[in-house]
Order: structure tokens, then sequence, then C-alpha cells
């Protein structure tokens, strides 16, 4: 299953409003880092399908959402639940760090 895509105009009717916890990552296309973490994130949307929302928010696309959350580095995943951040991570990461910070929210 492929990453929810997340946009300027559905982040707080998918993210804030999401009835399940919701794993955000800011990302854009010229960034290394986050095509590293990329095959993580579309397993995870795989794995999780109906307990955790995974998505992509594209930070030269939709720059209202990133500034609104202080992204200032990219990667940047935000583990969001019940419309608040619960916890970050910064930069490429492992799938099980990943996977325990979902765990922490589920």
């Amino acid at each position: 299953m492929k990453p929810i895509t997340f946009t300027d105009a559905n982040f707080e009717d998918e993210a804030l409003k999401s009835n399940i916890p919701v794993v955000v990552d800011f990302w854009a296309a010229w960034c290394g880092p986050c095509k590293m973490i990329a095959p993580i994130v579309e397993e995870l949307a795989g794995e999780y399908q109906g307990k955790v929302k995974v998505g992509k928010l594209d930070v030269d696309e939709n720059q209202q959402t990133a500034i609104k959350y202080g992204v200032r580095s990219i990667p940047t995943v935000l583990f969001l639940k019940g419309g608040q951040v619960v916890d970050t991570l910064i930069g490429a990461s492992s799938k099980s760090t990943f996977t325990d910070k979902i765990t922490k929210m589920v």
C-alpha cells in the first residue's frame, strides 16, 4: 500500500482529525536521506494499514504545513495522536526506530 499524500489543503482533515495515529514524513524530491527512508515509509503504510495512517508531505509544494510545524531539516517525521505531535524523528532512521515510536502510539 502506498503512503497517503498529505498537502496543505488536506492536512487538517487527513492528519489532525484522524481517529487513528498518524505518521507524517516531511520530504523533498532532491533530499538524499529522504530517498533512503522512503522504502521504510512505504512498508509501514502497508504493515499498519487500518491501525496507523502513514503518509508523506512534500515540503516544496506544501510550505505552510512545514512552517507551522517548524520543519527546518528533512526528512522530519512527525508522529501524531489526537491531532497532537507526540514524537519526532529528524534525519534518516532505521525501520526499528520507526516501529518503536509507532508501538508507543498504538
